[in-house]
């Protein structure tokens, strides 16, 4: 192999090392990728400029900017309000056919955070045994249709940069099918594994809250025990952190010094307790928001918060709110809650200022579980152009009489003109993120093949494997994308396995069809880690679930579903 093969393959194997390594900078380690590759010199322009533009990316690009007007509307909380009723198995069997059907045509995150605060505040039934398949059930609906996941539309993208031609509308739909209702099966039977977890009040409760003993405070000079500190009403002082060092745990005797900072964990709704001793300040307090309307709201995978700390991202001045407390189920926090990094899922009470409510960001970065709504709701006549709207042109999509990226492309112009959306929120709410990671992808698929990467691995596959090693090939590319999906994301794994299934397409000289529909499916495919998938994060939080919880579930529901795979693309797309 030439120079630029050995230098593509070192970024290839970089790539998902650092992504494996640092799973929170994904579209930051996609944005390298592609400086590498113009630097050097292993793509040309012109190859660039078509992966930015590509007509797969576009089009995945016009539907999550569509789908925003969605999310403004009353649909999904209409339908999440006939969910749920007092039997178990029926609330299961409607939120499992709902969520599907849903996840098939809309985002599966709206999908998910939609139902979230339902199920978690529902009197029937224990969040936990609803939650998580509630995600696995996003998941299934995704793989229906060309339009349900991110997920098939990257590798509609990658696919129409080889081919030239795009994958139809129900490409992935009798596959889906197949296991929406195998998988929902070993999901029903399994379900009776899911934890049965005491979530009253789960909204309140367990909170990392964080005090600072001021200059001339009375607390200064007294003990834990002499000052109260210990026998408060559901909040417990778990840690003390003095220049920078951390006590725990914290001695009723340990003597309280300025500057020390304190830290509860337990009912938020008991916070202004912490406010009758003198010279102990919360960070809220020290905004002047913290008797303004608490509002619970958990961290999107996209927001721009995600691997930073409140004080570096200026939430303040960002939000008009500030953070009361934080929680993250699965792990615990420690240290000032001012450095805490931030990561997806987690949970923050906020105590809100008066602009917080019309700030246009808050739906980009929030899921608002409780308390104040930001004001972009839409109804009437906007509601319904929005829905019928996006109903319409996925069915004429459909049906082979409109091109999707036109008809997204005429629908988003409509949704502008008629205020349903505005140019400065489609502005701060660009998907750049996945942009750039599908444009990165791409582009890293050309510089493969340009270096003869593909080449070499299609005669290395062919010189050394026969016909009857198809099969087998197939088995590995779904286990490589899935390990990836679990690894990393979704998105990633979909991108950087495509190219390779298509070499070892190429190479075994048989249809590229069964391999593309391997990647677009094992991508999907995570069901055993909470990191792998965004649904499956958001449930990991909400739902007080634990490692363990998605294994012993996760796995029966992984197996029928690689089985199902890998049995009916075969058949449906034949070698």
């Amino acid at each position: 192999m030439s120079i630029d093969a050995y230098l593509t393959l070192g970024v290839f194997a970089v790539t998902i090392i650092a992504l494996i390594r640092f799973q929170a900078r994904t579209a930051a380690i996609f944005g390298l990728v592609l400086l590498s590759l113009v630097l050097f010199k292993l793509v040309s322009t012109e190859q660039l400029l078509a992966s930015i533009a590509n007509p797969g990316l576009v089009t995945l690009i016009l539907l999550i900017m569509c789908s925003f007007a969605l999310e403004k509307t009353r649909l999904l909380r209409l339908i999440a309000s006939k969910v749920i009723v007092k039997s178990y198995q029926s609330t299961w069997l409607r939120l499992f056919g709902v969520t599907a059907i849903c996840s098939a045509f809309l985002n599966n995150t709206a999908v998910v955070a939609t139902l979230l605060s339902p199920i978690r505040n529902n009197p029937h039934h224990k969040a936990s045994k609803l939650l998580l398949p509630l995600s696995y059930a996003a998941i299934l609906g995704g793989t229906l249709t060309l339009v349900g996941t991110s997920t098939n539309l990257i590798v509609n993208s990658m696919y129409i940069d080889i081919t030239g031609s795009s994958l139809s509308f129900f490409s992935f739909t009798a596959i889906g099918l197949c296991l929406v209702f195998g998988c929902g099966v070993v999901l029903w039977l399994c379900s009776r594994w899911l934890p049965e977890i005491h979530t009253e009040n789960s909204n309140v409760k367990g909170y990392f809250i964080d005090a600072e003993v001021m200059p001339n405070s009375e607390l200064v000079g007294r003990t834990v025990e002499q000052n109260g500190l210990r026998h408060l009403e559901s909040l417990f002082l778990i840690e003390l952190v003095r220049e920078g060092h951390l006590i725990t745990p914290v001695a009723p005797s340990e003597m309280l010094q300025e500057g020390d900072r304190l830290i509860f964990s337990g009912d938020i709704t008991k916070v202004l307790q912490l406010s009758q001793f003198s010279g102990l300040s919360l960070f809220a307090e020290q905004n002047g928001l913290l008797k303004s309307n608490l509002t619970e709201v958990v961290v999107k995978p996209e927001s721009i918060l995600v691997g930073a700390s409140l004080k570096t991202a200026g939430f303040r001045a960002l939000f008009d709110a500030a953070v009361v407390a934080i929680k993250r189920d699965g792990e615990k926090i420690s240290g000032k809650l001012g450095e805490v990094d931030i990561r997806a899922g987690d949970f923050l009470v906020l105590a809100v200022g008066e602009d917080f409510k019309g700030r246009r960001n808050i739906t980009k970065n929030f899921i608002i579980v409780s308390g104040v709504e930001p004001d972009t709701r839409i109804n009437g006549f906007k509601a319904w152009l929005s829905v019928a709207g996006f109903i319409g042109v996925v069915g004429l999509s459909a049906f082979g009489i409109v091109e999707l990226l036109e008809g997204m492309l005429l629908f988003l112009g409509l949704l502008i003109f008629s205020k349903c959306l505005t140019v400065s929120e489609l502005i701060r709410r660009f998907p750049a993120d996945i942009w750039l990671i599908v444009s990165a992808a791409i582009l890293l698929s050309h510089a493969l093949n340009n270096s003869g990467v593909v080449d070499s691995l299609s005669v290395l596959v062919n010189h050394n494997t026969g016909a009857e090693h198809i099969y087998l090939a197939l088995i590995m590319v779904y286990i490589a994308t899935w390990l990836l999906t679990e690894l990393v994301t979704n998105n990633a794994a979909a991108a950087l396995m495509f190219p390779v299934a298509y070499g070892i397409a190429i190479g075994f000289d048989v249809n590229i069809m069964p391999f593309v529909m391997v990647v677009a499916f094992a991508a999907s495919g995570s069901f055993i880690s909470p990191y792998g998938y965004q649904t499956n994060l958001m449930v990991f939080s909400a739902g007080h679930y634990q490692l363990k919880d998605f294994v012993r579930v996760g796995l029966p529901v992984s197996l029928a579903y690689a089985s199902i795979a890998l049995t009916t693309v075969p058949i449906f797309f034949p070698f």
